[in-house]
């Protein structure tokens, strides 16, 4: 590879974990841990498809220890798959499914079922016609409304992502 070659892809390189810090920051102001949204960014935005730990510790340029922390964290939550391959004692991680955002909000929909059978439950104890029981009411009508336009909205996603962006490979 020529020097100047060298330069371009170390300056790429700087730019991708620029572009990485800035996305993390948007991920950890929406309530992300900063550590997890800095490896969960790297891996949106770099190439491979595929990372064991050692990979993301020096993609990213932190200690193996947050790697693990991280990992752990957007495994538990849906957004990586840990995996292994034949042969080997190292776990790899990749992005959980190809439609990485309609698989983060689908995973919403219990969520938010969650909040709207707790609102039924405080209606239900609650005085008939109280303030309190009024305002939970509404609260159980509003995510009952977001749950179903979500799955509606999901629906139109896959359609468009189909459309748009044809099958995963």
């Amino acid at each position: 590879m020529s020097g100047g070659a060298a330069v371009a892809e170390e300056d790429d390189r700087a730019e991708l974990l620029r572009y990485v810090e800035r996305f993390a920051l948007v991920l950890a102001e929406s309530g992300v841990p900063r550590m997890p949204a800095r490896v969960f960014a790297y891996v949106l935005a770099d190439d491979a498809d595929r990372y064991t730990a050692a990979e993301l510790s020096e993609g990213i340029g932190v200690s193996p220890a947050a790697i693990s922390g991280a990992v752990r964290y957007l495994t538990k939550v849906g957004l990586l798959a840990r995996e292994r391959e034949p042969g080997t004692r190292s776990d790899v991680y990749r992005i959980y499914d190809d439609d990485v955002w309609g698989t983060i909000f689908r995973q919403r929909v219990p969520l938010l079922e969650r909040y709207e059978l707790a609102a039924a439950e405080g209606v239900a104890i609650l005085p008939a016609g109280s303030r309190g029981a009024r305002r939970l009411e509404e609260t159980q009508e509003f995510f009952r409304y977001l749950r179903r336009e979500e799955e509606k909205v999901m629906d139109r996603w896959s359609e468009l992502r189909r459309a748009q962006f044809g099958e995963p490979g």
